[in-house]
């Protein structure tokens, strides 16, 4: 079986608060279903990140 790899961006609007409950139901559908997720997470593309390094993500 392959991998489904998965970018997780909790940008704002779906921020902080909201991405780990997406999460969780995530892993729970992959237990369920027998699926094989990776999960990558950015902590870009929100306001702190801006406020913090004057861009909204990395260059690259």
């Amino acid at each position: 079986m392959s991998t489904h790899r998965i970018a997780v961006i909790a940008g704002d609007g779906i921020g902080k608060e909201v991405m780990p409950e997406g999460l969780r139901a995530m892993h729970a559908v992959a237990a369920r279903f027998g699926l094989d997720l990776e999960f990558t997470t950015f902590d870009w593309a929100n306001c702190d990140y801006y406020v913090q390094h004057g861009q909204m993500m990395p260059p690259d």
